[in-house]
């Protein structure tokens, strides 16, 4: 099966059902048979999504810096847990160790994440699918947006074919493996 690579939130204040989603995403993923590979936090949606992929039997891979490890905010209980010497090198490890790409509601760093492995799908630097979990229009906003992109001449059409926008957890999963053959 896939290493599936899940970006997501981290906040500590988020509301329970954007936990709950991740907490189910985890256990989907895993039930499916496939790896988790994690920014390698304990906690927000980051750490309801690995226990979710633990809590059904699945395997956790985190990949975190050094200086979240030093803040303890590490995920201690994953299977495999690398620890790097910073957000480019963790960007760049998750993206080496990963199949596939699954965007969960997030903020900035979330977005900074989806956009690097999207763009580096439209330049042809992989080919792994990357998928946009647009559950209760979280990202409405910006899926409207995007599509305002290639009618102005701003992106290829090509290009905004390679970003799947679906809107539930079992749809994510579909497509993911869809398109992983």
């Amino acid at each position: 099966m896939a290493a599936i690579c899940v970006f997501c939130a981290s906040s500590r204040t988020l509301d329970q059902r954007w936990l709950d989603l991740a907490t189910v995403t985890g256990g989907e993923l895993a039930r499916r048979g496939h790896t988790l590979v994690s920014g390698g936090g304990c906690v927000g949606m980051m750490g309801a999504v690995a226990d979710g992929a633990r809590a059904a039997g699945g395997h956790t891979l985190g990949i975190i810096p050094q200086a979240l490890v030093d803040l303890e905010v590490a995920d201690l209980h994953a299977d495999e847990l690398v620890i790097t010497d910073g957000m480019a090198s963790r960007k760049t490890a998750m993206i080496d160790k990963s199949d596939a790409f699954l965007t969960l509601p997030g903020g900035l760093g979330t977005l900074d994440e989806l956009f690097e492995v999207w763009t580096m799908a439209t330049l042809s630097m992989h080919h792994k699918p990357v998928v946009l979990l647009d559950q209760d229009g979280f990202y409405s906003g910006l899926v409207n947006w995007l599509n305002g992109l290639a009618p102005g001449s701003f992106a290829r059409k090509p290009a905004m074919d390679l970003l799947v926008v679906v809107d539930s957890v079992p749809a994510a999963l579909d497509a993911i493996e869809a398109r992983l053959g």
